[in-house]
């Protein structure tokens, strides 16, 4: 992978510097080159300005919260502050609501990625026919992750059109960070029993759990001890929006260390109602020691994805 070196000053507000700071010495106190978010959400600006819409008119599925959006930019701007915090690879999250679109976001991501060599080459995928051949398409093209959003799209992962598609990924060991979790608001097919059908079929598939499966926590987290491939990102999990809703279990803690080596750091950016910092802050917040979080904010992802 290209490293694009992330130095001060490379972020066009300057209110935001003050922020910048904090990122950077949150991660330089722990002896680590940055971040790895894995976590991140770019697309086709048209498609992110409904995304927005959504959020703005407080949607069924935001659980009708009051979700303004921190980092409402440019994608030049976005880009260039991610890098001014120090991370050093990125995604492009990215997913479809309906059949005919997934392919088309593919080849948005591809140009994405080759125009920043530090975001991880994104793709998608949708239960429709031909799932499996784009799917091909975008492994051959070079993608390093997938995006799937059971909640948005209103799919079971366990349908048969997608089983084909699983056992691609599993076999090429591309992660897969999939929105399963019943939160914000709960959906047909979210929660940890459709992706434990999946998981019985493809044992090595390469899935992370977004949001650390919140509010399901525990079951996530039970899916991660029974299978070694899974893992689960922090997005928006531990911060005080987070827990005033769906709290992580205090009991949880002593597995969520125990795994300390599968589990990724993630942020939502830029759809996030608060400053970046707030996800870091939350995680030392834990209590769970330096190289536990040294492991989560960068380490385990640049393992992944051998950056």
């Amino acid at each position: 992978m290209n490293d694009h070196r992330v130095t001060p000053g490379d972020a066009a507000d300057p209110a935001h510097a003050m922020e910048s700071g904090e990122v950077r010495r949150f991660w330089g106190r722990l002896g680590l080159p940055g971040l790895v978010d894995v976590h991140t959400h770019f697309m086709p600006e048209r498609v992110l300005r409904k995304v927005w819409d959504y959020f703005d008119a407080l949607g069924t599925l935001t659980g009708g919260l009051e979700w303004p959006i921190t980092y409402r930019k440019e994608e030049a701007e976005r880009t260039a502050l991610l890098r001014e915090f120090g991370v050093r690879a990125f995604t492009a999250m990215l997913y479809p609501h309906k059949p005919g679109m997934a392919r088309w976001l593919n080849g948005w991501a591809a140009d994405f990625a080759r125009r920043n060599p530090d975001c991880l080459h994104t793709a998608t995928l949708y239960p429709e026919p031909g799932v499996e051949a784009y799917v091909r398409e975008a492994v051959d093209a070079g993608a390093r992750v997938f995006k799937a959003h059971v909640q948005v799209g209103a799919y079971d992962p366990a349908d048969e059109l997608l089983d084909r598609a699983w056992g691609s990924l599993a076999e090429a060991g591309i992660p897969v960070v999939i929105h399963c979790g019943s939160g914000p608001a709960p959906g047909k097919h979210t929660g940890p029993e459709p992706i434990a059908r999946v998981l019985a079929r493809h044992p090595r598939l390469r899935l992370v759990v977004a949001h650390m499966g919140m509010p399901e926590y525990e079951e996530f987290l039970g899916l991660a001890e029974r299978y070694d491939e899974v893992r689960l990102d922090t997005t928006m999990a531990f911060t005080d929006f987070a827990e005033a809703l769906m709290p992580f279990p205090r009991r949880a803690l002593p597995r969520l260390s125990a795994l300390g080596d599968r589990i990724l750091l993630g942020s939502d950016f830029p759809n996030i109602p608060y400053p970046y910092v707030r996800q870091l802050q939350a995680l030392e917040r834990l209590e769970l020691g330096e190289d536990w979080l040294r492991s989560v904010c960068h380490d385990n992802a640049a393992e992944l994805f051998r950056l």
